[in-house]
C-alpha cells in the first residue's frame, strides 16, 4: 500500500491531506500577494497552478513540484544579511527548507527554518512575501521547488549557530555578497530592505 493511503480515522503522517491547513494558507496568501517583481509574478502564477493540484503539492513527495520557505534574516540594523554555506549544494543561500505537516502556515514554515538553521532564537518575520521563484531540484530524483520568500528580523547582538544544514554562516553587508552565490539570493536584499521599512520589526530607524 502506498504511504500515502489513509488507512484509518487519522492520516498516516505523509498523508496529502495532512497539508490541507497549510495549502489552504499558501492558496489564499499568493491569491492576495502583490509581486515584487516581473518574475516573482510569474512564479507566482505557476505556484498557484501548481497549488491545484491540492495538498499534495505542499509535499516533497509530489516530483512535479512543491512549496518551500524561506527567509532573508537582516541584523537588527538592517545593514548585514545572514547567508548558510549550504553542504550539498555548495553554495550561499538564505535560510529554508521544506514544509512540513506540522506546519500552518507558510510564514510560520519559513520562521521554523530560519530558527533552526540560524540558532537563533528571537527571530521576528515581515508575514507578506518579498518574493516567489521556482528553480530546479534534486528532490525525488528531480523536481521543482516553489520557493515563498520572506523577511526576517534578527534582534539586537544575536549569535548565530551553525546546523547540519550548513558548512558555514556569515553576515554580509548588501555590497559584499560572497561567492558562490545562488542565483536568486542577490535578488532578495532590496525588497526585504523595504519590507522592514515598513513593518513594525524595524528595530532601528
Amino acid at each position: 500500500m502506498p504511504d500515502t493511503a489513509i488507512t484509518g480515522p487519522t492520516a498516516h503522517p505523509t498523508d496529502p491531506e495532512t497539508y490541507a491547513p497549510l495549502h489552504a494558507d499558501a492558496t489564499a496568501l499568493l491569491e492576495g500577494w502583490q509581486p515584487t517583481s516581473p518574475n516573482g509574478a510569474l512564479a507566482r502564477d505557476r505556484t498557484l497552478r501548481l497549488l491545484g493540484a491540492g495538498p499534495i503539492a505542499m509535499s516533497r513527495q509530489h516530483r512535479p513540484g512543491h512549496l518551500t520557505a524561506s527567509a532573508l534574516v537582516l541584523d537588527s540594523t538592517g545593514s548585514r544579511v545572514l547567508l548558510c554555506l549550504h553542504v550539498k549544494l555548495g553554495w550561499w543561500v538564505q535560510l529554508g527548507g521544506h514544509c512540513e505537516p506540522t506546519d500552518q502556515a507558510l510564514v510560520g514554515a519559513a520562521l521554523r527554518e530560519a530558527t533552526e538553521e540560524s540558532g537563533i532564537a528571537g527571530l521576528r518575520i515581515d508575514p507578506v512575501p518579498i518574493d516567489v521563484d521556482v528553480h530546479p531540484v534534486r528532490c525525488q530524483g528531480g523536481s521543482l521547488h516553489h520557493d515563498v520568500r520572506f523577511a526576517v528580523l534578527a534582534p539586537p547582538e544575536a549569535v548565530e549557530q551553525v546546523s547540519d544544514e550548513a558548512e558555514e554562516l556569515g553576515w554580509f553587508t548588501p555590497d559584499q555578497l560572497p561567492e558562490p552565490l545562488a542565483g536568486g539570493t542577490v535578488q532578495l536584499v532590496a525588497p526585504a530592505l523595504a519590507a522592514l521599512r515598513r513593518s513594525p520589526l524595524r528595530l532601528a530607524p
